[in-house]
């Protein structure tokens, strides 16, 4: 049975750790307020951006540059999974949930799987499995910049247009609210064509004429659409980690009054026993003179 000194050092550390809590939630949502403005001011050029081109892949021949050809073209057998997690935990079942998904889908494609791993904790969890990985990025979510989309976009770019695998996927965690978020894997490589509606499908036969050239102009615009589709979904992950981290703090915030709160009723009623016990023991002594 603790004694009261136990109970006290127990409450004194439960607050101490339920400040820290406290301050991992300001600052997290402190960040959160920073990545949720850029993702929401992104989102529009990115979304409109994948529209058009997705658009121009579904009316061109795939044959037109190698970002578009389909994988029937390709002899490799591999595909290449993006698997963006996080750095560092304590942000509920973030990390769990888009590793949980990446597994899954290497078990449902039924051919070998390389994985480019962005997160430490990705990397952690992989590499104890020893799954094979291209690349690896890590400690960088902190200062996402563009540049960190066009270094991803290019290990995919290099990948796919060597026939090193047939397609490339990214597999995220998207940015819902703060009390949701939604793991996505999107195709990234070969450019997916879109969805025509049926008014659409016989406009899709028609030729279009490009200038300067259409070879220019994929050249140019293939590649940055890979890097926005990447770059977007770090923002996306970033944002959704953030979220997470501030929720799951602040129910570790309340889980650390409930535990003070016990401790403390349990602390009096020892108190209150104590003191019982020593009157009893005064009474006693006194009747027995």
């Amino acid at each position: 049975m603790p004694s009261l000194i136990d109970i006290r050092r127990r409450i004194r550390a439960v607050k101490s750790t339920q400040q820290i809590t406290k301050a991992m939630k300001m600052v997290a949502a402190s960040k959160l307020r920073r990545s949720q403005e850029r993702i929401m001011s992104a989102r529009p050029y990115s979304r409109q951006m994948m529209k058009v081109l997705q658009d121009v892949a579904a009316r061109v021949d795939p044959s037109a540059h190698p970002l578009l050809a389909r994988p029937e073209a390709c002899e490799a057998d591999r595909i290449l999974l993006i698997v963006i997690t996080a750095d560092k935990g304590m942000s509920g079942s973030f990390n769990a949930n888009i590793i949980r998904a990446a597994a899954n889908f290497i078990v449902e494609q039924g051919r070998p799987v390389v994985l480019g791993l962005v997160g430490r904790k990705g990397r952690d969890f992989f590499a104890r499995r020893n799954y094979p990985a291209r690349f690896e990025l890590v400690n960088f979510l902190n200062k996402l910049d563009y540049l960190h989309g066009q270094a991803i976009a290019k290990e995919a770019i290099a990948a796919f247009t060597s026939r090193e695998v047939c397609a490339v996927y990214v597999a995220f965690n998207e940015f819902k609210s703060v009390l949701q978020q939604r793991v996505v894997v999107q195709q990234l490589l070969p450019i997916p064509p879109a969805d025509l509606e049926e008014g659409e499908r016989f406009a899709a036969g028609t030729e279009y004429l490009y200038e300067p050239s259409a070879q220019a102009i994929f050249d140019e615009l293939l590649p940055r659409y890979v890097e926005q589709v990447v770059f977007h979904a770090l923002l996306e992950s970033n944002a959704a980690q953030n979220a997470a981290q501030m929720v799951a703090m602040d129910n570790a915030t309340k889980n650390s009054g409930e535990v003070i709160e016990g401790l403390t009723l349990y602390m009096n009623k020892l108190r209150q026993a104590a003191i019982t016990r020593e009157i009893i023991e005064v009474v006693s002594g006194a009747e027995a003179l």
